[in-house]
């Protein structure tokens, strides 16, 4: 990766997918955890491309007392998921836009209630190929481990071009201002 950031040639796509590809099928997505305070309020941001899957599943540590709120919207304010008292579970939906989405945790603590700990709150959100369920198709089309392992490959180089596709159209948008 060095030698190819190092020469004074431009990256091309074919070599920013040999060195891509293999970090992105041998990576993995790990949860994300965080402490939340009572009455206190966490958000997370990520922007995501139009139609892409989103999936995601949560927990909340149960403390005396203690509620949490979960709510998903886009920059519009549309709530594209909602849960009170979410200690668990989880949730999905396809994006209809380009959008910045935010993932925001709340917890309500009734007045007049003691010291109370922080909760401890896992997130595990995925999008585009990593939340497609490989197992589901192959059941469903039939297919044999490496027929799916192929589907795989297949979408997420589909995923990667039209990554490359956006910023070319993102850096060509910034040359014209």
């Amino acid at each position: 990766l060095l030698r190819a950031c190092s020469r004074s040639s431009p990256l091309t796509a074919m070599d920013a997918l040999r060195y891509l590809l293999p970090l992105l099928i041998v990576g993995s997505v790990r949860p994300i955890s965080f402490h939340l305070p009572p009455n206190g309020r966490k958000c997370l941001r990520e922007e995501i491309h139009r139609d892409v899957l989103v999936t995601g599943e949560y927990e909340a540590s149960e403390q005396p007392g203690v509620k949490s709120h979960l709510k998903i919207t886009d920059s519009s304010g549309h709530i594209l998921y909602s849960k009170e008292d979410a200690s668990k579970g989880k949730f999905a939906f396809t994006t209809e836009e380009y959008d910045m989405f935010e993932v925001c945790f709340e917890s309500k603590l009734p007045v007049g209630t003691g010291r109370v700990p922080d909760q401890l709150v896992i997130l595990d959100m995925k999008h585009g190929v990593e939340a497609k369920n490989y197992e589901e198709i192959a059941k469903v089309e039939k297919l044999k481990p490496l027929e799916v392992e192929l589907r795989r490959l297949e979408d997420l180089s589909e995923s990667i071009v039209n990554d490359f596709a956006y910023m070319k159209k993102r850096v060509e948008e910034i040359g014209r201002a």
